[in-house]
């Protein structure tokens, strides 16, 4: 499905394709087709300052993969809830998790229109699981633990994952990023996991790190880098999954050849309440 076929079958006025979309935008630098210009001019405007993006983008997607198999196949989880879904691409939650476990069920949560438009005509999960999609924002946890198509999804009286992949860095202020985390952990069961990733300047040299610096404060980047003291408090009472608090592309990798921590300047984990 193509952006101009979105355009004819959605009728969410939300779909503004002169308002940039961070999914939008990620789904251009994994060389995706489902974008307007202005996430295009966005991307490039970013990539001119920072090539590496491209790279972070597909890193970000392969840790999210490795996540997923290590909590479907060494976890024994079979309850994942998304936030923060973005664009369908290959791998997606229910795609890895159920060819391990068939009987996973997968609740996707977004609230950009063309993400619900293709979730639910894409991701089709398998007969044996159940996969749902919640349109809300990650901002407003109680929106989405107390939406219908959780409760008929999920049971949270039995272990839940959470994924706040490529997500939280769009919540500025630390103390409601903080806050969020807090109150979907205290809707889930001990056994159960929070996976997260957050960009970070840790391992920018000073000229790239001003360089993004500047562009923050012209409103042309619009994530918000954590350091890893102020990341790692968002797992504060987890016991964290080895190897803790890492550069995506380090935690548990599965090729020795991989990019350094700042091609990817991002960190991420996994914590078991």
């Amino acid at each position: 499905m193509s952006t101009s076929d979105i355009d004819r079958t959605t009728p969410d006025s939300r779909l503004d394709p002169h308002t940039m979309s961070p999914a939008r935008r990620w789904n251009y630098w994994l060389g995706g087709k489902d974008h307007f210009l202005v996430d295009r001019e966005s991307g490039d405007r970013i990539a001119a300052a920072w090539p590496a993006i491209r790279t972070a983008a597909r890193e970000g997607r392969a840790f999210h993969g490795r996540a997923i198999r290590y909590l479907a196949h060494e976890a024994g989880i079979r309850q994942f809830l998304d936030i923060g879904t973005g664009l369908p691409a290959p791998g997606n939650t229910h795609e890895v998790a159920q060819v391990i476990a068939p009987e996973s069920r997968v609740i996707y949560v977004d609230n950009d229109p063309m993400v619900l438009a293709h979730a639910r005509a894409l991701m089709i999960g398998s007969q044996e699981g159940a996969t749902s999609y919640i349109d809300a924002d990650a901002r407003d946890p109680a929106a989405i633990l107390s939406a219908p198509e959780l409760t008929a999804t999920l049971d949270l009286r039995q272990p839940v994952a959470i994924l706040l992949i490529a997500v939280l860095h769009f919540i500025h202020d630390d103390q409601q990023a903080r806050q969020i985390v807090a109150d979907l952990l205290d809707a889930v069961p001990p056994g159960s996991y929070l996976v997260a990733t957050n960009m970070t300047k840790d391992f920018l040299d000073p000229q790239t790190a001003a360089t993004f610096d500047a562009m923050f404060a012209r409103g042309h980047a619009d994530t918000w880098p954590r350091d890893r003291g102020v990341f790692g408090a968002l797992f504060d009472g987890l016991e964290l999954v080895e190897p803790g608090i890492v550069p995506i592309s380090e935690w548990r990798p599965d090729t020795l050849e991989r990019p350094a921590p700042a091609d990817v300047a991002m960190y991420g984990a996994v914590g078991r309440v």
